[in-house]
């Protein structure tokens, strides 16, 4: 697996020790047994891993609720499996029409974890008393709340809104800001007015806080071959959660002052679960890719998941020694370019992009000693980069336990949903 941010031009790592070797070949053949009669292209979820992972957030989140993020799941069935453990509340949502969609079909408390400027939905939104009941929209300027009001189309139901702080941590007088660029209010005062301008407003109802802290839940602190870099990444989170901790209880405090019957304050990601949680002022934890457990999220020191998430393609060429082919395989993972957007030849183990082509559109070129042991109509098995993403590759995904496909079921995609 390339480092973060390298290209493909690195040089390749050396080879996983004997033992992993072993195991990553009792591991492709399990999966090859279980999808032997349908044909690749194809993407699976192993229900084992998926469950021990659901469990190990569910035990790092020490008590408080786990909110699923959708985005990084795209699966009904799967959202329900997740929800139906102890430990899990409510879905984070990334469209307003997903949420309404979500809402609508039975999940009874979705936040939509971004800002939105469907009218269409909105209006939907306002009309529909299960739907207004069941789905708090996301607002971090009160521009939003004048769009949703315009966008009412006569609808009477009153709309739950949450409020979002900058969690970016900023050093130097401010000359230094890292985190992402979300909300524009850092201070539990500009947060506090904010509230004020929701609860001033009718037809709204101030019901959340958010406070998403990426720079520590979505950056990982162990990057391979990185020791340096790792470090520094280690540092700068440490002081981050400081400052955040202090920040956010304040901030909270600010909001209920405004609005006492504040019903959660969201936080954290899968990356940062058990340190969010400790904090007294968050509710819940918000979490999705951690059930997949992709690529990207092996950088971390705090926690270790099992891939769950897999997908399949067909060797379909030979064309030398040391080479293979396999169809498709150009599905980059969203954010900042780099060799870590790619996804992972996986299974066999010791396979490498050309560093001239990389994953393309429609064949990908496969580089290492395991090509020779592979022919044509055998499987290569990849891990994506993040999670979700990959099933707006696929329509299907085949639940995989043991050695067997015990159940198929559609993704987002498969549903002919296309939210984003």
């Amino acid at each position: 697996m390339a480092p973060p941010h390298s290209g493909p031009h690195s040089a390749p790592h050396s080879g996983p020790p004997v033992g992993a070797l072993a195991q990553s070949a009792a591991e492709r053949a399990r999966y090859d047994r279980a999808t032997a009669g349908l044909d690749a292209p194809l993407a699976v979820v192993d229900l084992d891993a998926f469950d021990a992972n659901a469990d190990d957030l569910v035990r790092r989140a020490g008590g408080k609720p786990i909110r699923v993020a959708s985005k990084s799941v795209r699966c009904r069935a799967l959202l329900r499996r997740a929800l139906e453990r102890p430990g899990f509340a409510g879905v984070m949502g990334f469209t307003l029409a997903e949420s309404l969609w979500l809402a609508r079909d039975g999940f009874g408390d979705v936040l939509l974890a971004y800002p939105s400027a469907d009218r269409a939905s909105f209006a939907e939104l306002a009309a529909d008393a299960k739907a207004a009941a069941a789905v708090t929209v996301m607002v971090d300027s009160p521009e939003q709340l004048d769009l949703a009001e315009a966008a009412r189309a006569g609808g009477r139901e009153e709309i739950r809104v949450c409020v979002e702080l900058d969690t970016s941590l900023r050093m130097l007088n401010g000359r230094i800001r890292i985190g992402s660029r979300r909300s524009p209010h850092a201070s539990p005062a500009a947060l506090a007015e904010l509230a004020r301008a929701v609860v001033r407003r009718p037809g709204f109802r101030l019901v959340g806080v958010m406070a998403y802290e990426g720079h520590v839940a979505g950056v990982g602190d162990a990057l391979r071959g990185r020791p340096g870099r790792s470090a520094a990444i280690r540092l700068m989170q440490a002081a981050a959660r400081r400052e955040l901790a202090a920040r956010r209880a304040e901030a909270v405090r600010a909001v209920r002052a405004v609005a006492p019957e504040l019903e959660f304050v969201n936080g954290g990601g899968t990356g940062s679960v058990q340190h969010t949680a400790a904090e007294e002022a968050v509710t819940e934890i918000a979490a999705g890719s951690g059930l997949y457990h992709p690529r990207l999220f092996d950088n971390y020191t705090s926690f270790a998941g099992r891939p769950a998430a897999l997908f399949a393609l067909p060797v379909v060429r030979r064309p030398g020694p040391g080479v293979v082919t396999v169809l498709g395989g150009g599905y980059p993972a969203s954010g900042a370019a780099g060799g870590d957007r790619l996804p992972e030849p996986w299974l066999p183990a010791g396979l490498r992009y050309d560093p001239l082509e990389g994953a393309g559109e429609v064949q990908t070129p496969l580089l290492g000693a395991a090509a020779d042991d592979l022919a044509v109509g055998d499987r290569v098995w990849f891990r994506h980069a993040k999670a979700g993403e990959l099933c707006e590759r696929f329509a299907e995904l085949h639940l995989v336990r043991g050695d067997a496909v015990v159940e198929t079921v559609a993704t987002y995609r498969g549903e002919g949903r296309t939210f984003l």
